[in-house]
């Protein structure tokens, strides 16, 4: 049991076979003696006055410069400040045959304190630096070798591909595949949505969509907007809204054949759910950063459109994302533009009067009784960018005062629970200071 106002380090001497590594040396102390002097090391210390510990069941003092047997404990005892050793003893109360057991495996000792001088430890220790520097060296080379098998030259890669009749196909060619499959009469249905479901990923880059443009893949997906299929109406969509996110060159080109009309085509009749929803997508694709437009959407009705939406059954899942739609277009007109054209651009678009004529200070708080806290938090957001056209209608509505009264309870006590829970600054209290904010323009 040790000591507990006894510090001990004890460790195990690393073993070896070969006998010159039977023995290690006490490392240098820096502790210096109860004469205040340095300790003798091994360097100071006559090579006849070297000799090796005899270790015992007992702790012994340590003298400087003696040579402890491989597999002794040693320790320093800070109450003396000396190093102390002694044979390894039983652990857990094991047998004197285990014990025993783990000598003979620790290997014979020479206790001769004759046998080994300062020059013969000296030897073996660098030996024993040698033999780390000889297995670092083996480590790398293997290390190297693995990496070398692991990862080869693309070189290599190519040529092996060749003598299997393969080749490494790139984004272009394979899109040139893909638009073939799509415009080819021998394909079926299938094959053609598998294409086009293909076509999205790569669209997404800008680059693609670019040579996407060009091959003509931009015309053949605009005309799949018009297909009686549904399945290629939807995934006709949903590459071209992939294809025109953030990409000016497409959104013009798209704009220029037709695309616009037929997503409002799509959105104003009937048509599954699945495809207004890829149509939506696209079609806020193409507004977005987009001024012109934006200013023939307007023309075109397409603000009416959207509203439509929210007289028919089963579009509620729409509603957030049109709520999402016009809170980006509004606030795409407030930013700082640097550019007089793109000033000059986004004052054509007469936005906001178009949604205080057609209704949509009264449709939009409507949405706050919605149950989805992400709805809820789309809905705040608009309604708080409208509030300085709206603000007159929103005091006379006390349907709104209403849901926002009871909105405010909810979150207070859903901030409370963040907050005991250690989350001062949650999503919670963000939707309740919403509230609050409007609560007070209202006054």
């Amino acid at each position: 049991m040790m000591n507990l106002d006894q510090f001990i380090c004890s460790c195990s001497n690393q073993n070896s076979t070969d006998p010159g590594f039977a023995l290690t040396k006490i490392e240098e102390s820096d502790i210096k003696d109860d004469s205040g002097n340095e300790p003798v090391t091994e360097d100071d210390a006559d090579p006849e006055d070297l000799e090796v510990f005899y270790p015992t069941d007992q702790w012994q003092t340590l003298r400087p410069g003696q040579a402890v047997p491989a597999g002794s404990h040693v320790r320093l005892n800070l109450q003396t400040g000396e190093r102390e050793a002694k044979l390894p003893d039983s652990e857990n109360g094991e047998s004197d045959g285990r014990g025993e057991r783990r000598r003979k495996r620790l290997g014979k000792v020479d206790v001769d304190a004759n046998s080994f001088t300062s020059e013969e430890l000296k030897k073996a220790l660098a030996k024993m630096k040698e033999s780390e520097k000889a297995e670092r060296k083996v480590s790398f080379l293997f290390l190297k070798q693995c990496t070398v098998k692991k990862f080869r030259p693309i070189e290599q890669l190519k040529e092996e591909f060749e003598k299997l009749n393969m080749k490494m196909e790139t984004d272009y060619e394979i899109m040139v595949k893909l638009i073939s499959k799509l415009n080819s009469s021998a394909s079926t249905l299938d094959e053609k949505v598998a294409a086009l479901y293909d076509l999205e990923y790569y669209v997404h880059q800008v680059d693609n969509a670019k040579d996407f443009l060009s091959m003509g893949g931009l015309r053949l997906v605009i005309e799949g907007l018009n297909s009686s299929e549904a399945a290629l109406k939807e995934h006709a969509a949903f590459v071209l809204g992939a294809a025109l996110s953030s990409n000016p060159k497409v959104q013009i080109e798209a704009i220029e054949g037709g695309a616009l009309q037929k997503l409002l085509v799509i959105l104003a009749t009937e048509q599954p759910l699945a495809v207004r929803k890829k149509a939506l997508f696209a079609l806020s694709s193409m507004l977005r950063h987009f001024p012109y437009a934006q200013q023939q959407f307007l023309k075109l009705g397409g603000l009416q459109v959207l509203r439509s939406l929210f007289r028919q059954k089963g579009m509620e899942t729409l509603h957030v994302r049109v709520v999402t739609l016009l809170y980006d277009l509004i606030m795409e007109k407030t930013r700082d533009f640097t550019s007089p054209e793109k000033i000059q651009q986004y004052q054509q678009v007469r936005l906001v009067p178009a949604v205080l004529e057609q209704g949509w200070c009264t449709l939009v708080p409507n949405l706050l009784a919605m149950p989805e806290h992400d709805t809820r938090e789309k809905v705040l957001k608009l309604v708080g960018v409208l509030m300085a056209f709206c603000r007159e209608h929103y005091r006379g509505d006390p349907a709104l005062g209403t849901a926002l009264s009871l909105l405010r309870s909810e979150y207070e006590e859903l901030a409370a629970q963040e907050q005991r829970e250690g989350d001062k600054d949650g999503y919670f209290r963000e939707l309740l200071g919403s509230i609050n904010t409007i609560i007070q323009e209202l006054r």
